[in-house]
């Protein structure tokens, strides 16, 4: 099996996995439409006491087990491998859709390179959404074929420290800006009554799980290649840190031009693509950050989709042998053809399902309850049902299970998790 070359680089991946649109985009958007600094408040909660004892599980697993998800699944029972490869698909359908959305940063990030003004509506008009779709699928698909170190890693290793540097240049630009100081008023300052609202503890608790990539099986894969001398815990503490610190620093840039241009910040999706444009066209050398921003939305995406693809490439190799680069061939036809029907929703074919563009119909379905689910049954599988003597064994290579930990894994978690999931399923 291959192996990260250092500790570096497995934690230049788990970043890079975690850190994605979900941090940069998503995170604002949640904010914004959740009472400003009182969702900051469920939200560490949620990252700190739940989604970090889960993430911390499924990399102890993922190191001391060697295998894939699949696989892991199967050494716990194997008439549980079938619930492997439903996480299997859950990722796969995610990515399809996520993959069209990382087309969009791509499409703005060439536009702003090339000084070009494009509505967002105009541009979901045309068919340049599935060519930008086909094209971030295709790329996504050889830099995982290349392999852990020559693909992945290596990317990661640009990408992450590139995003960071734009983080913070935008950041330093946006103390100077009269609206720095409102925008912060917004974000950080909690109104605790709205805590009250059950809405906003459901949207903190899904947002921790997608932005840190638990549950997904990411953290199992990524954790079979770790080198055995990774200290878990520390390498948990610096990807939350690192996920935390990129979802504030966006936080405090895109506020800061919300409210210095007078823009909604309960714009939600719309803010990348439709409101902050407005403020870039405003500014002074707006079309310089205009590439700084979509440039590290790209970045962000980029690896993020590498990430959920591995879940399934090194799944389909564990089960069947087959070479990487052959395996990721055949899943990235499986990904351009599964992800169509979302490209063609936001585009001039405006394909929908009862009146609901299919994009938005698999992130309300498979999105919003697929995650939840696939993490119930990592925390529930791996605590109840691996074998004592291989969980003995994750322990001790882990040196960081304590008893409030192993308390949250095997019960608070799976507990919050199905909380969710029935919050979720009567509020559809």
């Amino acid at each position: 099996m291959e192996r990260w070359s250092s500790n570096l680089g497995f934690i230049l991946a788990a970043v890079g996995s975690a850190v994605g649109i979900g941090n940069i985009w998503r995170f604002s958007s949640v904010v914004g439409q959740n009472g400003g600094g009182a969702y900051l408040v469920p939200y560490f909660l949620a990252v700190l006491c739940f989604a970090v004892p889960l993430m911390i599980l499924e990399m102890a697993v993922g190191r001391h087990l060697r295998s894939s998800v699949v696989s892991s699944f199967a050494l716990a029972g194997e008439k549980l491998k079938i619930f492997g490869w439903l996480i299997c698909l859950i990722v796969l359908l995610i990515l399809s859709y996520y993959l069209v959305i990382m087309g969009w940063t791509l499409a703005y990030l060439t536009f702003s390179l090339l000084g070009r003004d494009i509505a967002f509506s105009a541009f979901t008009s045309s068919m340049q959404p599935v060519a930008y779709f086909l094209i971030s699928a295709l790329a996504t698909g050889i830099i995982v074929s290349l392999g852990v170190r020559e693909g992945i890693e290596r990317i990661v290793s640009y990408l992450i420290p590139l995003a960071f540097v734009i983080l913070v240049v935008l950041v330093i630009f946006c103390l100077s800006l009269p609206g720095f100081r409102p925008g912060m008023d917004f974000f950080l300052r909690p109104d605790f009554s709205a805590l009250a609202r059950p809405g906003v503890w459901s949207a903190a608790f899904g947002q921790a799980f997608f932005s840190l990539s638990v549950g997904m099986g990411i953290l199992i894969t990524y954790g079979a290649y770790m080198p055995e001398n990774t200290d878990i815990g520390k390498s948990a503490l610096i990807i939350t840190i690192s996920d935390i610190a990129a979802a504030l620093l966006a936080g405090t840039a895109i506020f800061s031009l919300v409210f210095t241009f007078g823009l909604q910040p309960t714009a939600g999706a719309e803010l990348a693509f439709t409101t902050l444009p407005k403020a870039f066209e405003l500014m002074p050398y707006g079309s310089f950050f205009s590439i700084a921003f979509f440039a590290l939305l790209f970045s962000a995406a980029l690896t993020s989709a590498i990430s959920m693809m591995e879940v399934n490439v090194a799944s389909i190799i564990g089960e069947t042998g087959m070479t990487r680069r052959k395996a990721s061939l055949i899943l990235t036809i499986i990904l351009i053809i599964t992800g169509l029907a979302p490209a063609l929703s936001y585009s001039q074919v405006d394909l929908r399902f009862q009146g609901l563009q299919i994009l938005d119909l698999m992130d309300e379905t498979v999105g919003t309850m697929g995650l939840p689910i696939a993490a119930f049954l990592v925390a529930i599988i791996f605590k109840w049902f691996m074998k004592p003597d291989v969980q003995k064994g994750m322990t001790g290579t882990a040196e960081v299970w304590l008893c409030t930990l192993n308390f949250l894994t095997k019960y608070a978690i799976p507990a919050v998790l199905l909380i969710i999931t029935i919050s979720t399923l009567i509020g559809l």
